[in-house]
């Protein structure tokens, strides 16, 4: 009873510092935000942000929000949902730079603010791929059982450099082990990547990469 109690606790300390932590974020960095859609708006066609729907916490379906990185209609070019390359030329000249830093991903600061998402937690999937939410096993369905994360113990561990498969077992590590000393942590974590240019590009092999979730 104690360790529900305590988690319980762990989970209002979360979401106080998922609103006012997201909230200030935001505002703070709103002239960064300005500047990068200026950026986009003057350097491609189509639409600053970019929405796709996801799965969220116990499946129930949301629509992300991210800066948009490719050009409109991407999915209907080329490799459809998978960019195997930072050369694919569907990315945008700013594209590239968001995508390598994820700063396209600092809009979903709003589906923290609204209670869709967390700053940390599983990454939130497509609904239809790399499986729909009914596909996936009971231990595989925990990682639903939180609300999914802006970043994750997946993204300052193994990131993609691994499968689907094996990221899973990752993500329900973090939901079982949850506390709010482990979020700080992983937040520091993700603070010190965004300074450290990596391959966020998985083999054309493996069933999952961040291309899934183009933007």
């Amino acid at each position: 009873m104690d360790d529900v109690i305590l988690r319980n606790v762990n989970l209002f300390i979360k979401r106080l510092i998922d609103f006012f932590g997201s909230l200030i974020g935001a505002i703070i960095i709103l002239p960064i935000l300005i500047i990068i859609a200026l950026f986009i708006k003057l350097t491609s066609k189509g639409p600053v942000f970019f929405k796709q729907e996801r799965l969220g916490k116990n499946g129930k379906k949301f629509k992300i929000l991210k800066f948009r990185t490719m050009v409109v209609n991407a999915e209907k070019i080329g490799d459809g949902l998978f960019v195997k390359t930072e050369q694919d030329n569907r990315i945008t000249k700013i594209g590239k730079i968001l995508r390598a830093t994820s700063l396209d991903e600092l809009p979903q600061l709003w589906n923290v603010i609204v209670g869709d998402m967390s700053l940390v937690g599983p990454r939130p999937p497509v609904p239809h791929h790399p499986y729909k939410y009914d596909d996936y096993t009971e231990l595989q369905r925990k990682r639903f059982e939180m609300k999914p994360g802006m970043t994750g113990l997946t993204q300052v561990t193994v990131r993609n450099s691994v499968t689907w498969e094996e990221r899973i077992p990752v993500d329900v590590k973090y939901v079982e082990t949850f506390n709010v000393w482990v979020d700080i942590k992983i937040l520091i974590k993700t603070i010190q990547k965004i300074f450290v240019r990596e391959d966020i590009y998985t083999h054309p092999e493996q069933k999952d990469s961040k291309s899934t979730y183009m933007s």
